[in-house]
């Protein structure tokens, strides 16, 4: 897939010039509106420039309810952008950042303390340490990342524990700083805001059957190899691909691990060219064996 192919190559090059599109942020936006009203939002890898989440916000300051929007950047010449409630309106003022704009440096992490929410696109090279500072200073959020990170250490127990979830729309393209189209596949919204349809439960009208459900050999749970087909009369443990929880309604379902940890030892007649990381495998009817992508392990409540 060629966007997952443009994702790896951003990562692996720490290319992190990569624009959010308008459109991606009006289509995820309103589904949080909720808790913008009355609070300071700041966007700390944004030049108001050209940041098109500086221009929805700044587009929506008053029917969005924000008391301050906040933005910064790294660069030789950063600032400090402030949009802010005045007596009879808004009023922007900017002044210079002494420290670059880093997200990281203390300026802007003093910054980061005293908002309310974040939301950004972080540096994909970064990406886990962005998030590191969002959880090690309490903060909500809203920001775009690989879909790969739920398989993080540092973020699958947030996922797991009900701390993290992913937003209600996919993020196809970026735009580069020369104003081009770059595909991207598998980039989602990650945020700690709720939304009402993260507790709509799915409806379940597929049945059970061991032939069309086969069982893992290195752990016990059953194969389900789309969403749709959860079956809705079985409550052990399911092996699901990991897009699932873009659907996840946690009243519906417990996440119990994901098969990169939970998985027993391979068997120990599997082929060599089978064995190249910890995964859930099947066997096939001709005894063969069939190792499976990434799963989640789900189970009804």
């Amino acid at each position: 897939m060629p966007g997952n192919t443009n994702l790896q190559a951003a990562q692996r090059e720490k290319n992190d010039e990569f624009y959010t599109q308008l459109s991606d942020i009006e289509a995820e936006l309103p589904h949080c509106r909720e808790h913008f009203k009355g609070r300071s939002v700041y966007c700390n890898c944004d030049s108001p420039e050209t940041s098109n989440f500086w221009r929805f916000f700044q587009e929506h300051f008053e029917d969005y309810g924000l008391k301050q929007l906040t933005a910064t950047y790294k660069a030789p010449d950063a600032c400090l952008t402030v949009l802010e409630e005045q007596r009879g309106g808004v009023a922007i003022s900017r002044r210079m950042l002494t420290q670059g704009g880093d997200f990281r440096s203390d300026e802007c992490i003093q910054l980061l303390r005293q908002a309310e929410i974040i939301v950004t696109n972080p540096p994909f090279s970064l990406w886990r340490e962005y998030l590191a500072l969002l959880v090690e200073y309490q903060k909500y959020f809203l920001m775009i990342g690989p879909m790969n990170a739920i398989t993080y250490k540092e973020v699958f127990p947030l996922l797991q524990g009900g701390k993290l979830w992913l937003g209600r729309t996919a993020v196809k393209s970026f735009l580069t700083p020369e104003g081009a189209v770059r595909k991207f596949g598998n980039v989602f919204w990650y945020t700690n805001l709720d939304h009402p349809q993260r507790h709509k439960p799915l409806l379940l009208d597929c049945r059970y059957s061991p032939e069309l459900y086969p069982r893992y050999v290195n752990y016990d749970a059953i194969e389900v190899g789309k969403v749709a087909m959860l079956p809705g009369d079985y409550n052990g443990a399911m092996g699901v691909p990991v897009s699932f929880l873009t659907k996840h309604c946690p009243e519906q379902f417990e996440i119990l691990g994901l098969s990169s940890t939970v998985a027993r030892t391979i068997p120990a007649d599997l082929p060599r060219h089978l064995r190249g990381g910890v995964r859930f495998y099947l066997q096939d009817q001709d005894s063969g064996y069939r190792r499976m992508f990434e799963r989640l392990v789900i189970r009804k409540k």
